[in-house]
């Protein structure tokens, strides 16, 4: 039995909406790494993307929010899965989930495995990173159906507001300066250019590698994603 992960149910659900999609029976096995959504792979082919267990914040676990994304971005020049289905039904599996198509590639948590990559694979897949992260900045939220995502109006004021509340909130001893930084930050914030899509947590484990090429097979994990600025 796979936590969070009801087969029975899971299979029944998907024969009524994709008939034929999987023809044998089911068997997954959890994603370690995570930190918070749970990952699922399905027969080794597919991918279900569910909230955590137990009590969950709507806006960080929201998974129409991220199949929405996956789906917008599928066309354009960033690497994502195939987004295939969304279950906003939470009779199903007890909440929300999608299932997406899984990106073969490797996934780099360790400074042991990018060691084995040697100087210059580290640094075609750090380059790699960066111009993935510029595909998806050039995104126009607008074109792809992301027009009423997030609010980039103010986006750099709520971003120096929020850090400001953090600070504030997490300040255990003392922090010269912190409180003069936080103060030049707030009066010198620049208008908010033309907004983007953030990812909100891009970083190398959170991209599947294609250990060939050392490219960006994948961009994964789109649990905070919002319309912000370049």
């Amino acid at each position: 039995m796979v936590p969070g992960l009801d087969l029975d149910k899971l299979a029944d659900y998907l024969e009524s909406k994709a008939p034929g999609l999987i023809s044998e029976p089911l068997r997954a096995s959890l994603v370690a790494g995570g930190r918070s959504n749970l990952t699922y792979i399905l027969n080794d082919i597919y991918v279900v993307r569910r909230p955590p267990l137990g009590h969950v914040l709507a806006t960080a676990h929201d998974m129409t929010r991220e199949f929405r994304v996956i789906s917008a971005l599928g066309p354009t020049p960033v690497p994502v899965p195939d987004a295939l289905l969304l279950c906003e039904d939470s009779s199903v599996l007890g909440a929300p989930f999608y299932l997406m198509t899984r990106v073969p590639g490797e996934v780099y948590r360790t400074r042991r495995q990018t060691d084995e990559l040697g100087e210059a694979g580290r640094r075609t897949a750090a380059f790699a990173m960066i111009d993935t992260l510029v595909a998806l900045h050039a995104v126009e939220p607008a074109e792809v159906g992301l027009g009423d995502f997030g609010r980039p109006q103010g986006f750099l004021e709520r971003q120096v507001r929020r850090w400001t509340q953090q600070l504030e909130r997490s300040n255990s001893r003392p922090l010269a300066g912190a409180e003069e930084l936080r103060d030049r930050l707030a009066a010198s914030v620049p208008v908010s250019p033309a907004p983007a899509i953030v990812h909100g947590d891009y970083r190398l484990d959170n991209l599947i590698i294609d250990p060939a090429t050392l490219r960006v097979a994948a961009v994964l994990d789109w649990g905070w994603p919002r319309s912000g600025t370049r």
